[in-house]
């Protein structure tokens, strides 16, 4: 899995990779209404657009040249 076993400054040790892991579905703190993995959730927490698709469409919209309305 991951390589990210910490110990804590009471000497008992944490696995930040599972953890982060055990938790990527919940609500992020802040007010971007996205989850711990990036998916952007509406108000029941259910996801609206992924991750992936948010780094598609942006990926998209930057590689696309603009090009004149009659050309497209």
């Amino acid at each position: 899995m991951t390589n990210e076993v910490y110990r804590s400054a009471n000497g008992k040790t944490v696995d930040m990779g599972a953890l982060r892991l055990q938790n990527e579905k919940v609500r992020a703190v802040g007010n971007m209404r996205v989850n711990a993995r990036g998916d952007v959730i509406n108000d029941n927490n259910e996801v609206i657009r992924t991750r992936n698709e948010q780094v598609s469409k942006q990926y998209q919209k930057q590689t696309r040249p603009n090009l004149p309305k009659g050309q497209q």
